[in-house]
């Protein structure tokens, strides 16, 4: 009996569809910078994990090229550089444009939120007073955000870097609608080269995403939010206000603009208790979160990336597992790099020597952090 396809698979024919993402491909793999860019390892696993989906003579064809492809890759030394021009998106783009119903027909998961408390999605944000109305995205600015906390302006909530038009943008809109208190989003700082994460919540704000989560109009390489609802997205568009300061690198103007927004919300609303309501969604959007206890049961998966995050209020390491289409797998956390890291290699969660030593490396320097205070930053894999 011949093998039965959907409606979009048989549909589908390659031709000049197919050559863009060949182009794309074909062009950075010839370059070392891209050859060890995990840019060019997501495209590539992405398409590798796809392709078989079409069943055509053609994508069979891709497909083989991609293995080769794989082959050429070297040890991944950065998550991306921000180049001018990313090969890798260029080929995620023509294929997503060229066979939407093959990436929607991969679906996107929920972020796990954090139980108790508020942020609900751990990262490196610096939480002012989470009653207040204002929340604030340095973008690329990484020392600004620090700067921003430390002068403490009146109505401060929460301030952060947002450095990813993807994930970045997924923690922004699910902390947000998880604290009902927040009610602008002053978008500040230099734009990360490439990736344009302020002009895609702008442009999320305004337009909203489409059938596959793309948000509509972005000039962002791959703004594509894989970890929150569509119900999420539109209560985040109705909630807040995002106010466009891009560019903006002076905490005492950012401070100020907080100030004047606090002052009007208080003129319109004179309403102090916003936030009750906020804790409550939290709990209801809460899922299970993997945590580091050898009783749990394995759940074999050993692809996708880490990010580590040392969290010194709660004296624990919180590690994020990502496929390379940038969704959330799990959520591991424990108290130390040894009980972390054991449950991770028990359950085949990293697979590569290289990989797995990175890793280590990581979870003890996230351990030292916890222990002295030392400031943690990952380094690329």
């Amino acid at each position: 009996m011949p093998q039965m396809r959907t409606d979009w698979q048989a549909q589908m024919t390659y031709g000049d569809l197919g050559q863009p993402i060949r182009d794309g491909i074909q062009e950075g793999i010839g370059l070392l910078k891209c050859q060890m860019c995990g840019c060019m390892r997501e495209a590539l696993d992405n398409l590798a994990a796809q392709l078989p989906m079409l069943n055509t003579q053609e994508s069979d064809a891709l497909a083989a090229s991609v293995t080769e492809w794989i082959q050429q890759m070297q040890p991944i030394q950065f998550a991306c550089l921000g180049c001018a021009t990313c090969y890798a998106a260029i080929a995620q783009n023509a294929f997503a444009a060229a066979f939407p119903a093959s990436v929607q027909a991969l679906g996107a998961r929920d972020f796990p939120v954090q139980p108790a408390g508020w942020p609900s999605v751990a990262g490196e944000y610096f939480v002012v007073d989470p009653a207040a109305p204002v929340a604030v995205s340095t973008l690329g600015s990484v020392a600004l955000a620090a700067e921003l906390a430390k002068r403490r302006p009146a109505g401060l909530a929460i301030v952060g870097k947002t450095e990813t038009e993807n994930i970045g943008i997924d923690k922004v809109v699910k902390n947000i609608v998880t604290n009902g208190a927040i009610r602008f989003l002053v978008v500040a700082g230099n734009e990360p080269a490439g990736h344009l994460s302020g002009r895609t919540i702008l442009t999320l704000a305004h337009n909203g995403i489409d059938a596959d989560g793309r948000v509509i109009g972005s000039p962002g390489k791959k703004p594509i939010l894989r970890n929150v609802s569509d119900v999420e997205v539109q209560a985040f568009r109705s909630q807040v206000q995002v106010v466009d300061m891009i560019g903006c690198e002076s905490a005492a103007e950012i401070a100020a603009e907080v100030e004047s927004l606090v002052a009007d919300h208080a003129a319109a609303c004179g309403c102090s208790n916003c936030a009750e309501e906020s804790f409550a969604l939290a709990a209801a959007l809460a899922p299970r979160i993997v945590v580091a206890d050898p009783a749990e049961p394995a759940v074999m998966n050993p692809a996708g990336y880490f990010v580590v995050l040392p969290l010194p209020d709660q004296q624990v390491i919180n590690v994020e597992h990502y496929d390379y289409d940038n969704r959330l797998l799990r959520v591991i956390e424990g108290g130390n790099a040894r009980a972390i890291y054991a449950r991770i290699i028990a359950n085949g969660w990293v697979s590569e020597l290289s990989h797995a030593a990175y890793l280590g490396r990581e979870l003890a320097k996230a351990e030292l952090s916890l222990q002295y205070g030392i400031p943690y930053v990952q380094d690329g894999a």
